[in-house]
């Protein structure tokens, strides 16, 4: 996969605004970048993580209540921070602080239950074509992607909830990496899409369904043809 950004995001959902920019933005120390209206109902608070996005999507309406996604932790590597520090948003969303070199992290890195270890290492290998780092340890430009043994995980991961729901790559050409997924043995769950004249996306999901976002946003490319 070609990245258009060296850096991977990450998205959650909250139908509780306040307290969680009140955590995300003062306890974790992430400053908002700015709020990007999705849909009538849904906006996107925005946060710079050392160059990843931190997407706090806040829905008017109450999500449904679906069991947690696969994506277990957020791991932000952090100066000044000497050993792992490990906090719960108000809904209980995992986030650690690690010192930079922690585990190999220099940037951030998020943490995967998955039923099957050896079915997620060839997804992420094959399907995705990210460079492995040892066993279950797959780089995306400057993050990591932990893949952890969890027989907890979902079998058929749900977008819709509460918590941590999806992650985004940045790509160049989303309708090529699409279909080079797919190609590879991925699943589709949202064929390409342009939103209005910021981005044109697509969602891909994992051997346990966790939906993982190929984005190619104007703002990084320079264009959306």
């Amino acid at each position: 996969m070609q990245l258009a950004k060296p850096r991977f995001d990450i998205g959650l959902a909250t139908n509780d605004l306040e307290p969680m920019l009140a955590f995300w933005q003062g306890e974790a120390g992430i400053p908002l970048d700015h709020v990007l209206p999705i849909r009538r109902g849904q906006n996107q608070h925005r946060h710079d993580l050392l160059g990843s996005v931190l997407k706090i999507n806040h829905h008017e309406s109450p999500l449904p209540d679906t069991p947690p996604s696969g994506y277990r932790e957020l791991l932000i590597a952090r100066g000044g921070v000497i050993t792992p520090r490990e906090l719960r948003d108000p809904e209980g969303n995992r986030v650690t602080l690690v010192p930079p070199g922690h585990d190999g992290i220099s940037q951030i890195a998020v943490r995967i239950g998955v039923r099957d270890l050896a079915a997620h290492r060839r997804f992420y290998a094959e399907a995705l074509d990210l460079p492995e780092e040892r066993p279950g340890v797959f780089r995306v430009g400057e993050g990591l992607v932990l893949l952890e043994l969890d027989p907890d995980a979902p079998t058929d991961a749900d977008m819709r909830g509460h918590g941590w729901r999806y992650i985004t790559f940045q790509v160049f050409k989303v309708d090529a990496e699409h279909a080079a997924v797919l190609a590879r043995g991925g699943r589709e769950a949202l064929a390409p899409v342009t939103l209005g004249t910021t981005a044109r996306i697509s969602m891909v999901r994992d051997p346990d369904g966790n939906w993982i976002e190929l984005s190619q946003r104007a703002s990084i490319t320079g264009s959306l043809d």
